[in-house]
């Protein structure tokens, strides 16, 4: 008798652990039961993947959605139909909200909000404070919970844990991997009048690449005195890589996609604030530093850091203006322009957006094609050209740095858990996100 599935998805090329090789993909359950020829099969939705390739669903481990309490800049909605439009199956979401996600009850509140109202899955980290150390240990475990988050120097919003003391104490404490915005707290402050009134370009001169290696090796030391494990977010500076490289016992590293597409000082020559992002966009010097430390293995992951802001904030002068730009959405089509221009392969693109986010944190069922793993696919046309623009973008904030350039590789499709979101840039199905699961809290199945 020929199986019968939910979901087939026929003829693509399909990037499994053994390799990129043309195969069916047959789907029941939200899971993948079968990977190979598979033409006497049938199921109850067939689509036709030729000439495609369907990467493991795109996991995007730093995003800020800001609700509740910014819902002007984004929502769970929007940012989730903003990732799913390009080919983003999960998101980790940030802390710094009003109220922030620092209690049991703020994250099971913002996970109430997500559920069936999110277009893609979800986990959301927990802020680390001086206030609730001594609770952490039981927030990190929680349903929906990425994991603990720390901001090191000041950033959007109020969460500061600023001296090694308490970096030290919230270390101490915690089993999973802790996520860290690494800039140095004094040095920042005493830099503060470096900034030029009306011009962004001096951001970088203020958040110097000494403010983000010397918060990045206090964290590193403190690691490895307390035995834990760190993850540091949105490694900006050749100094920083060169750091980290020989601290992969305790640190992991992740690179956004606007730090290896955009240098200083053109970028806020084009753009002004639009290009303002904490920490900043450096110049070519940094920004050739991460590609090599892309290339030889240093970087793990890639996060887009989405942190929405409206135009009209963004529109006041410099440094009234607040950092952050779009980029859940633009992720994929950046990344496989980079792709097609040979800076990195569709292999290690895969392994930046879904086997390392799963390696790193232990995340349950994703990661990658295998037999028995949640169908979370990204679908794409590695050929197509296509020109980004602010209309495609569904962010609330409706803007985009990106806008008007062109790419070659887009994003066609997004499933999640078996169910065709998005196809051909329309959504395809009602919003059905679920909490992501972790293997160090799953909880025991009825």
């Amino acid at each position: 008798m020929s199986p019968t599935f939910d979901l087939l998805l026929k003829g693509g090329a399909v990037a499994t652990p053994a390799g990129i090789q043309v195969a069916d993909i047959g789907v029941s359950g939200g899971r993948i039961r079968a990977i190979g020829t598979l033409g006497a099969a049938s199921a109850g939705e067939v689509v036709d993947a030729t000439g495609l390739h369907v990467l493991p669903g795109v996991i995007d481990t730093q995003v800020h959605f800001r609700e509740p309490g910014l819902e002007q800049k984004e929502d769970l909605e929007t940012g989730s139909l903003a990732a799913v439009m390009g080919g983003v199956t999960g998101v980790f979401e940030m802390p710094n909200t009003i109220p922030q996600t620092t209690s049991a009850a703020a994250l099971a509140d913002k996970v109430a909000r997500a559920t069936a109202r999110m277009h893609c899955d979800f986990a959301f980290y927990v802020g680390g404070t001086h206030d609730n150390v001594k609770d952490l240990p039981e927030l990190e475990r929680l349903p929906g919970a990425a994991g603990i988050k720390v901001f090191i120097g000041s950033s959007t919003g109020s969460l500061l844990v600023a001296d090694d003391n308490g970096v030290r104490n919230i270390l101490k404490v915690i089993r999973r991997r802790a996520a860290f915005h690494c800039e140095d707290e004094p040095r920042l402050q005493e830099r503060k009048p470096l900034r030029v009134p009306g011009d962004a370009s001096s951001h970088p001169v203020w958040r110097d690449e000494i403010a983000a290696l010397t918060a990045t090796r206090r964290l590193v030391t403190l690691a490895r005195e307390t035995g834990a494990r760190v993850h540091v977010l949105h490694v900006t500076s050749a100094e920083e890589m060169e750091f980290l490289a020989d601290a992969r016992d305790v640190a992991s590293v992740e690179v956004t996609p606007h730090h290896l597409t955009m240098a200083a000082p053109e970028c806020y020559e084009r753009l002004g604030t639009l290009a303002q992002m904490n920490p900043p966009v450096r110049g070519a010097r940094h920004r050739d530093a991460l590609w090599a430390a892309l290339a030889s293995g240093v970087v793990d992951v890639l996060g887009s850091d989405h942190a929405p802001h409206t135009l009209e904030e963004k529109a006041k002068p410099y440094p009234e203006s607040p950092s952050g730009m779009t980029g859940v959405q633009t992720t994929v089509p950046l990344m496989l322009d980079h792709v097609a221009a040979g800076r990195l392969t569709l292999e290690r693109f895969v392994d930046l957006t879904s086997a390392g986010p799963a390696r790193l944190f232990g995340i349950a069922g994703k990661g990658r094609i295998a037999v028995g793993y949640d169908a979370d696919f990204t679908v794409v046309d590695l050929k197509r050209r296509a020109t980004i623009t602010a209309a495609w973008i569904a962010s609330r904030a409706k803007w985009t740095p990106y806008d008007g350039k062109e790419v070659t590789g887009w994003p066609v499709g997004t499933f999640v858990r078996g169910r065709k979101v998005m196809w051909e840039g329309e959504l395809t199905g009602p919003a059905s996100g679920a909490p992501i699961r972790f293997l160090e809290t799953l909880a025991p199945q009825d």
